[in-house]
Protein backbone atom coordinates (compact mmCIF):
# COMPACT_ATOMS: atom_id res chain seq x y z
CA UNK A 1 0.00 0.00 0.00
CA UNK A 2 2.87 2.28 0.70
CA UNK A 3 4.59 1.84 -2.22
CA UNK A 4 1.41 2.59 -4.47
CA UNK A 5 0.78 5.78 -2.26
CA UNK A 6 3.89 7.21 -3.20
CA UNK A 7 3.64 6.00 -6.63
CA UNK A 8 0.34 8.09 -6.68
CA UNK A 9 1.76 11.04 -5.24
CA UNK A 10 4.53 11.03 -7.54
CA UNK A 11 1.96 10.93 -10.36
CA UNK A 12 -0.14 13.96 -9.28
CA UNK A 13 3.44 15.71 -8.83
CA UNK A 14 4.30 15.24 -12.00
CA UNK A 15 1.68 17.94 -13.51
CA UNK A 16 2.97 20.58 -11.37
CA UNK A 17 6.33 19.22 -12.39
CA UNK A 18 5.53 19.70 -15.78
CA UNK A 19 4.36 22.77 -15.36
CA UNK A 20 8.04 23.98 -13.82
CA UNK A 21 10.28 21.81 -16.29
CA UNK A 22 8.29 22.80 -19.52
CA UNK A 23 7.56 26.65 -18.30
CA UNK A 24 8.87 29.28 -20.57
CA UNK A 25 9.92 30.66 -17.42
CA UNK A 26 13.79 30.05 -17.25
CA UNK A 27 13.58 30.66 -12.97
CA UNK A 28 12.76 27.19 -12.43
CA UNK A 29 13.48 27.90 -8.42
CA UNK A 30 11.00 30.73 -8.56
CA UNK A 31 8.63 29.01 -10.91
CA UNK A 32 8.33 25.98 -8.47
CA UNK A 33 7.98 28.04 -5.21
CA UNK A 34 5.03 29.83 -7.01
CA UNK A 35 3.83 26.27 -8.36
CA UNK A 36 3.90 25.25 -4.95
CA UNK A 37 1.96 27.89 -3.20
CA UNK A 38 -0.82 27.94 -6.22
CA UNK A 39 -1.41 23.77 -5.21
CA UNK A 40 -1.24 24.30 -1.12
CA UNK A 41 -3.57 27.78 -1.94
CA UNK A 42 -5.95 24.82 -3.99
CA UNK A 43 -5.02 22.02 -1.10
CA UNK A 44 -7.24 24.32 1.48
CA UNK A 45 -9.69 25.22 -0.54
CA UNK A 46 -10.28 21.14 -1.22
CA UNK A 47 -9.46 20.67 2.77
CA UNK A 48 -12.41 22.72 3.39
CA UNK A 49 -14.76 21.24 0.42
CA UNK A 50 -13.54 17.57 2.32
CA UNK A 51 -14.70 19.24 5.94
CA UNK A 52 -17.79 20.93 4.70
CA UNK A 53 -19.14 17.51 2.64
CA UNK A 54 -18.85 15.32 5.72
CA UNK A 55 -15.88 13.72 4.32
CA UNK A 56 -13.32 13.39 6.62
CA UNK A 57 -13.79 9.98 7.51
CA UNK A 58 -14.69 8.82 3.91
CA UNK A 59 -11.72 6.29 4.43
CA UNK A 60 -12.22 5.62 8.07
CA UNK A 61 -8.27 4.71 7.99
CA UNK A 62 -4.84 6.60 7.31
CA UNK A 63 -2.78 6.90 5.35
CA UNK A 64 -5.33 4.53 2.81
CA UNK A 65 -8.49 3.62 2.60
CA UNK A 66 -9.53 0.21 4.11
CA UNK A 67 -5.84 -0.79 3.96
CA UNK A 68 -5.71 -0.43 0.20
CA UNK A 69 -3.96 2.63 -1.58
CA UNK A 70 -7.19 3.81 -3.80
CA UNK A 71 -10.93 3.45 -2.96
CA UNK A 72 -11.41 1.30 -6.29
CA UNK A 73 -9.05 -1.38 -4.07
CA UNK A 74 -11.38 -0.98 -1.53
CA UNK A 75 -14.91 -0.95 -3.07
CA UNK A 76 -16.34 -3.85 -1.60
CA UNK A 77 -15.79 -2.44 1.74
CA UNK A 78 -16.61 1.23 1.30
CA UNK A 79 -20.22 -0.74 -0.47
CA UNK A 80 -20.33 -2.62 2.82
CA UNK A 81 -20.26 0.25 5.24
CA UNK A 82 -22.33 2.00 2.78
CA UNK A 83 -25.40 0.00 3.06
CA UNK A 84 -25.21 0.02 6.36
CA UNK A 85 -25.13 3.63 7.15
CA UNK A 86 -26.66 4.93 3.24
CA UNK A 87 -26.36 8.61 4.70
CA UNK A 88 -23.47 7.89 7.01
CA UNK A 89 -19.34 9.10 6.96
CA UNK A 90 -18.40 6.40 4.64
CA UNK A 91 -19.55 6.29 0.71
CA UNK A 92 -18.42 6.00 -2.59
CA UNK A 93 -18.41 9.58 -3.37
CA UNK A 94 -16.96 10.91 0.10
CA UNK A 95 -14.17 8.09 0.45
CA UNK A 96 -12.65 9.34 -3.14
CA UNK A 97 -12.95 13.41 -1.81
CA UNK A 98 -11.18 12.21 1.25
CA UNK A 99 -8.28 10.13 -0.69
CA UNK A 100 -7.95 12.89 -3.34
CA UNK A 101 -7.40 15.02 -0.57
CA UNK A 102 -4.59 12.98 0.36
CA UNK A 103 -3.37 12.48 -2.84
CA UNK A 104 -3.01 16.46 -3.39
CA UNK A 105 -1.36 16.73 0.40
CA UNK A 106 1.61 13.72 -0.60
CA UNK A 107 2.31 15.99 -3.49
CA UNK A 108 2.35 19.17 -1.81
CA UNK A 109 5.34 17.24 0.52
CA UNK A 110 7.10 16.44 -2.57
CA UNK A 111 7.13 19.91 -3.97
CA UNK A 112 8.15 21.26 -0.52
CA UNK A 113 11.04 18.22 -0.82
CA UNK A 114 12.17 19.49 -4.11
CA UNK A 115 12.45 23.18 -2.54
CA UNK A 116 14.55 21.89 -0.14
CA UNK A 117 16.85 20.60 -3.04
CA UNK A 118 16.56 23.35 -4.73
CA UNK A 119 17.76 25.69 -1.63
CA UNK A 120 20.61 23.89 -1.22
CA UNK A 121 21.57 24.24 -4.28
CA UNK A 122 21.24 27.76 -4.12
CA UNK A 123 23.16 27.91 -1.19
CA UNK A 124 26.21 28.67 -2.22
CA UNK A 125 25.18 31.86 -3.86
CA UNK A 126 24.34 33.19 -0.47
CA UNK A 127 20.50 31.37 -0.70
CA UNK A 128 19.28 30.70 3.00
CA UNK A 129 17.78 27.89 3.12
CA UNK A 130 15.67 28.12 6.87
CA UNK A 131 11.96 28.44 4.75
CA UNK A 132 12.59 25.92 2.68
CA UNK A 133 13.56 23.60 5.63
CA UNK A 134 10.44 25.11 7.95
CA UNK A 135 8.30 24.41 4.97
CA UNK A 136 9.46 20.84 4.72
CA UNK A 137 9.02 20.17 8.62
CA UNK A 138 5.65 22.04 8.69
CA UNK A 139 4.12 19.62 5.88
CA UNK A 140 5.63 16.74 8.22
CA UNK A 141 3.43 18.36 11.13
CA UNK A 142 0.45 18.58 9.18
CA UNK A 143 0.68 15.14 7.84
CA UNK A 144 0.93 13.60 11.32
CA UNK A 145 -2.50 15.80 12.61
CA UNK A 146 -4.13 14.63 9.05
CA UNK A 147 -3.62 11.17 10.26
CA UNK A 148 -5.20 12.01 13.83
CA UNK A 149 -7.93 14.17 11.76
CA UNK A 150 -8.87 10.74 10.82
CA UNK A 151 -8.17 8.15 13.72
CA UNK A 152 -9.44 10.28 16.77
CA UNK A 153 -12.56 10.99 14.73
CA UNK A 154 -12.69 14.57 13.97
CA UNK A 155 -11.49 15.81 17.29
CA UNK A 156 -12.52 18.95 16.72
CA UNK A 157 -9.32 20.61 18.39
CA UNK A 158 -7.44 18.32 15.81
CA UNK A 159 -9.17 19.48 13.03
CA UNK A 160 -8.75 23.13 13.50
CA UNK A 161 -5.05 22.80 14.39
CA UNK A 162 -4.91 20.86 11.35
CA UNK A 163 -6.59 24.11 9.22
CA UNK A 164 -4.15 26.54 10.77
CA UNK A 165 -1.33 24.73 10.25
CA UNK A 166 -2.16 24.51 5.98
CA UNK A 167 -2.33 28.37 6.85
CA UNK A 168 0.77 28.11 8.35
CA UNK A 169 2.06 26.70 5.15
CA UNK A 170 0.68 28.62 2.86
CA UNK A 171 2.02 31.82 4.77
CA UNK A 172 5.91 30.37 4.91
CA UNK A 173 5.43 29.78 1.17
CA UNK A 174 4.35 33.32 0.42
CA UNK A 175 7.19 34.27 2.48
CA UNK A 176 9.41 32.05 0.73
CA UNK A 177 8.45 32.99 -2.69
CA UNK A 178 8.63 36.96 -1.35
CA UNK A 179 12.53 35.66 -0.16
CA UNK A 180 13.60 34.23 -3.35
CA UNK A 181 12.25 37.73 -5.59
CA UNK A 182 14.12 40.07 -3.04
CA UNK A 183 17.53 37.35 -3.65
CA UNK A 184 17.34 37.03 -6.94
CA UNK A 185 16.27 40.82 -7.74
CA UNK A 186 18.15 42.48 -4.35
CA UNK A 187 15.17 44.84 -5.01
CA UNK A 188 14.28 46.92 -2.08
CA UNK A 189 10.48 47.24 -1.85
CA UNK A 190 9.56 50.81 -0.32
CA UNK A 191 11.83 53.60 0.61
CA UNK A 192 12.39 52.87 4.78
CA UNK A 193 12.39 56.33 5.71
CA UNK A 194 8.89 57.18 4.19
CA UNK A 195 7.26 54.35 6.13
CA UNK A 196 4.99 54.96 9.02
CA UNK A 197 5.97 54.00 12.33
CA UNK A 198 2.64 51.78 12.58
CA UNK A 199 2.96 50.23 9.56
CA UNK A 200 5.20 47.11 10.43
CA UNK A 201 3.40 46.34 13.89
CA UNK A 202 -0.03 47.17 12.27
CA UNK A 203 0.86 44.54 9.41
CA UNK A 204 1.88 42.19 11.70
CA UNK A 205 -1.23 42.59 14.33
CA UNK A 206 -3.49 41.95 11.44
CA UNK A 207 -1.90 38.76 10.15
CA UNK A 208 -2.30 37.68 14.17
CA UNK A 209 -5.89 38.65 14.07
CA UNK A 210 -6.49 36.67 11.15
CA UNK A 211 -5.04 33.23 12.30
CA UNK A 212 -7.24 34.00 15.32
CA UNK A 213 -10.14 34.20 13.38
CA UNK A 214 -9.19 31.74 11.05
CA UNK A 215 -8.62 29.55 14.30
CA UNK A 216 -12.70 30.87 15.31
CA UNK A 217 -13.58 29.94 12.05
CA UNK A 218 -12.77 26.14 12.12
CA UNK A 219 -13.84 26.27 15.76
CA UNK A 220 -17.69 27.16 14.00
CA UNK A 221 -16.90 24.52 11.22
CA UNK A 222 -15.28 21.06 13.37
CA UNK A 223 -18.39 21.84 15.66
CA UNK A 224 -21.03 22.39 12.92
CA UNK A 225 -21.93 25.62 14.66
CA UNK A 226 -22.15 27.20 10.91
CA UNK A 227 -26.12 27.99 11.10
CA UNK A 228 -26.29 27.94 14.73
CA UNK A 229 -27.55 31.41 14.46
CA UNK A 230 -29.19 32.06 10.94
CA UNK A 231 -29.96 35.58 11.28
CA UNK A 232 -27.48 38.20 10.81
CA UNK A 233 -26.87 41.21 13.00
CA UNK A 234 -28.73 39.53 15.39
CA UNK A 235 -28.87 35.85 16.60
CA UNK A 236 -32.11 34.47 17.26
CA UNK A 237 -33.51 38.45 17.43
CA UNK A 238 -31.14 39.01 20.16
CA UNK A 239 -28.26 41.09 20.25
CA UNK A 240 -26.96 38.92 22.87
CA UNK A 241 -28.57 35.25 22.55
CA UNK A 242 -28.44 32.58 25.70
CA UNK A 243 -25.08 31.10 25.49
CA UNK A 244 -22.81 28.42 27.06
CA UNK A 245 -19.58 29.47 26.62
CA UNK A 246 -17.93 26.19 29.30
CA UNK A 247 -18.68 23.91 27.25
CA UNK A 248 -19.04 25.83 23.42
CA UNK A 249 -14.77 26.21 24.44
CA UNK A 250 -13.49 23.56 25.58
CA UNK A 251 -11.10 21.97 24.01
CA UNK A 252 -10.24 18.43 24.98
CA UNK A 253 -13.35 16.76 23.83
CA UNK A 254 -15.14 14.52 21.29
CA UNK A 255 -17.12 15.78 17.98
CA UNK A 256 -20.97 16.55 19.51
CA UNK A 257 -20.07 15.92 23.59
CA UNK A 258 -19.42 17.56 26.40
CA UNK A 259 -15.69 17.22 27.99
CA UNK A 260 -17.91 14.89 30.42
CA UNK A 261 -19.21 12.35 27.13
CA UNK A 262 -22.65 14.16 27.27
CA UNK A 263 -24.17 15.88 23.96
CA UNK A 264 -23.14 19.61 23.78
CA UNK A 265 -25.79 22.06 24.18
CA UNK A 266 -27.02 23.91 21.57
CA UNK A 267 -26.45 27.09 23.27
CA UNK A 268 -22.92 26.21 23.34
CA UNK A 269 -23.04 26.20 19.41
CA UNK A 270 -24.52 29.49 19.68
CA UNK A 271 -21.67 30.27 21.69
CA UNK A 272 -18.90 29.40 19.17
CA UNK A 273 -20.79 30.98 16.22
CA UNK A 274 -21.76 34.45 18.04
CA UNK A 275 -17.74 34.72 19.02
CA UNK A 276 -16.73 33.92 15.62
CA UNK A 277 -19.05 36.69 14.28
CA UNK A 278 -18.51 39.18 16.45
CA UNK A 279 -14.39 38.89 16.39
CA UNK A 280 -14.70 39.86 13.07
CA UNK A 281 -15.56 42.97 13.11
CA UNK A 282 -12.21 43.90 15.16
CA UNK A 283 -10.75 41.43 12.22
CA UNK A 284 -12.10 43.91 9.70
CA UNK A 285 -11.01 47.52 11.71
CA UNK A 286 -7.43 45.94 11.76
CA UNK A 287 -7.20 44.34 8.46
CA UNK A 288 -8.75 48.00 7.36
CA UNK A 289 -6.76 50.12 8.91
CA UNK A 290 -3.59 47.99 7.88
CA UNK A 291 -4.62 48.08 4.53
CA UNK A 292 -5.34 51.84 4.88
CA UNK A 293 -2.26 52.71 5.84
CA UNK A 294 -0.27 50.12 3.22
CA UNK A 295 -2.85 52.32 0.52
CA UNK A 296 -0.53 55.31 1.60
CA UNK A 297 2.92 54.35 0.25
CA UNK A 298 3.55 53.34 -3.90
CA UNK A 299 5.62 50.40 -2.93
CA UNK A 300 1.93 48.80 -1.27
CA UNK A 301 -0.52 50.17 -2.55
CA UNK A 302 -1.59 47.22 -5.19
CA UNK A 303 -1.08 45.23 -2.12
CA UNK A 304 -3.17 47.09 0.31
CA UNK A 305 -6.13 47.62 -2.22
CA UNK A 306 -5.83 43.82 -3.13
CA UNK A 307 -5.81 43.05 0.91
CA UNK A 308 -8.72 45.45 1.27
CA UNK A 309 -10.92 43.96 -0.97
CA UNK A 310 -10.23 40.50 0.38
CA UNK A 311 -11.26 41.49 3.86
CA UNK A 312 -14.54 43.44 2.54
CA UNK A 313 -15.28 40.39 0.04
CA UNK A 314 -14.81 38.05 3.28
CA UNK A 315 -17.66 39.74 4.80
CA UNK A 316 -19.80 39.54 2.51
CA UNK A 317 -19.23 35.88 2.29
CA UNK A 318 -19.52 35.12 5.69
CA UNK A 319 -22.54 37.32 5.73
CA UNK A 320 -24.47 35.56 3.15
CA UNK A 321 -23.31 32.00 4.44
CA UNK A 322 -25.83 32.52 7.33
CA UNK A 323 -28.48 34.37 5.38
CA UNK A 324 -28.46 31.86 2.44
CA UNK A 325 -27.99 29.02 5.03
CA UNK A 326 -24.69 27.76 4.63
CA UNK A 327 -24.29 26.84 0.21
CA UNK A 328 -21.14 24.37 0.12
CA UNK A 329 -19.95 26.93 -2.63
CA UNK A 330 -20.03 30.25 -0.07
CA UNK A 331 -18.41 28.02 2.44
CA UNK A 332 -15.39 26.99 -0.04
CA UNK A 333 -14.95 30.23 -0.81
CA UNK A 334 -15.34 31.91 2.72
CA UNK A 335 -12.58 29.57 3.49
CA UNK A 336 -10.34 30.30 0.45
CA UNK A 337 -10.55 33.84 1.38
CA UNK A 338 -9.31 33.33 4.58
CA UNK A 339 -6.15 32.04 3.12
CA UNK A 340 -5.96 34.97 0.78
CA UNK A 341 -5.60 37.33 3.12
CA UNK A 342 -3.19 35.22 4.68
CA UNK A 343 -1.64 35.06 1.39
CA UNK A 344 -1.54 39.04 1.38
CA UNK A 345 -0.97 39.67 4.75
CA UNK A 346 2.67 37.68 4.68
CA UNK A 347 3.47 39.29 1.53
CA UNK A 348 3.38 42.37 2.92
CA UNK A 349 4.34 41.99 6.32
CA UNK A 350 7.89 39.94 4.48
CA UNK A 351 8.24 43.19 1.82
CA UNK A 352 8.13 46.03 5.38
CA UNK A 353 10.29 43.41 6.64
CA UNK A 354 13.01 43.36 3.54
CA UNK A 355 12.72 46.82 3.44
CA UNK A 356 13.61 47.18 7.17
CA UNK A 357 16.64 45.04 7.31
CA UNK A 358 17.65 47.06 3.82
CA UNK A 359 17.94 49.70 5.95
CA UNK A 360 19.57 48.78 8.40
CA UNK A 361 22.47 47.05 6.21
Amino acid sequence: MWLQLALIALAVATIPLCIILFSADSDKHRKLLAVTLALTFELIMFGAFTRLTDSGLGCPDWPGCYGESNPFQAHSDIKAAEAVMPHGPVTVAKAWIEMIHRYMAMSVGLLCIAQVVMAWRARRRGYPLSLAIACLLMVCVQGAFGAWTVTLKLQPVIVTIHLLLGMGLLALLAASLEQYQCFASSRISAQPQLQPRSLPWLAGAALLFVFFQIALGGWVSTNYAAMACQDYPLCHGELIPEMDFQHGFSLWRQLGQTVGGDYITYQALVAIHWVHRNFALLVVLVVGWAAWRAMQLEAYRQLGKAILFAVLAQVVLGISTVLLSWPLLLAVLHNGMAAALVLLLTMLNYRILHARRAAVN
